[in-house]
């Protein structure tokens, strides 16, 4: 197999990872650990998993000059994203939160026009339009009749500042992971975001009573650690080496059918006329941005 393919099949697993994520990290919260003591919780579990396997690769020495882009890489990665999103999981439910993820190519292609200078159609403009008034429309009426979801309107926004944070980091560690081996990159970056989550998220830590979480809780934790942290992450360093950053983004289209499986084969979640509209309008609108220009002659 080419390690083409061998990329390709470790995004399709992150789908599944994330896809299950949704259901279970909301299992979780808020019943075991609030949202930012959870986060302080896995990273510190993916990062000592990161260092225990950085010894099976290279000895690499990161020059001091790039510690600024993986603190970028850990601010968005790390950071933002995992805050954002947790906070707005526990805010939302499982199937408005995955739906938003899917606006994250579109916001890949936005940064790229303003920070890389890349030309933009017709096509793409509207495709960035259809695909934020479907944002726009699960935000503001997405809330749905589900009683897990205790403020879905800033549920929803937290998840789209998640989306966001995550297509800034697709387009921030490109250019790194071609320098570096990613169990090299990503224990530093792992390292780096630990101090930006700590601050948040240790008086929740705190406040956690391990003695009243079951089995079936720790299994969850684990998961959510180990598969949708760890795994991922590793899992994706591998693809965006070896795939272009808009090839990954499309991945993320699976995560909204992964999700809505998981949540309604268990019970958590529900589809209803917003959702499905939302969901339309926003594969659509990334339909017509990753579309590929007719080559005349």
């Amino acid at each position: 197999m080419s390690r083409r393919a061998l990329a390709l099949v470790a995004v399709s697993f992150v789908a599944i990872f994330y896809g299950a994520n949704y259901t279970i990290a909301k299992d979780v919260m808020p019943h075991y650990i609030q949202p930012f003591g959870f986060i302080v919780l896995r990273v510190a579990g993916a990062f000592l998993l990161f260092w225990l396997i950085s010894f099976l690769g290279p000895k690499e020495k990161i020059d001091r000059q790039d510690f600024k882009q993986i603190a970028l890489a850990a601010l968005f990665g790390v950071g933002i994203n995992m805050l954002a999103f947790f906070e707005g999981l526990n805010l939302t439910t499982p199937i408005s939160a995955s739906v938003l993820m899917v606006t994250t190519p579109i916001i890949v292609l936005i940064l790229a026009v303003i920070f890389l200078k890349e030309k933009i159609r017709f096509l793409k403009i509207l495709g960035v339009l259809i695909g934020l008034s479907g944002t726009l429309l699960i935000i503001l009426y997405g809330t749905g009749k589900s009683m897990t979801a205790t403020n879905p309107t800033l549920g929803n926004f937290l998840i789209f500042v998640n989306a966001t944070s995550y297509a800034c980091y697709i387009i921030v560690v490109k250019k790194i992971t071609q320098k570096y081996h990613p169990f090299t990159f990503i224990k530093w970056m792992y390292g780096i975001g630990f101090f930006f989550v700590l601050p948040f998220g240790l008086f929740q830590l705190l406040e956690m009573q391990p003695s009243t979480i079951p089995l079936d809780g720790y299994l969850k934790i684990g998961y959510v650690i180990v598969f949708a942290t760890f795994g991922t992450y590793i899992l994706n360093i591998f693809a965006i080496r070896e795939l272009k950053p808009t090839t990954v983004a499309v991945f993320i289209y699976l995560q909204p059918m992964l999700a809505s499986i998981f949540a309604i084969g268990l019970g958590k979640d529900s589809l209803d006329i917003v959702k499905i509209t939302a969901t339309l309008l926003i594969f659509i609108g990334v339909y017509l941005v990753t579309k590929k220009p007719k080559v005349l002659g």
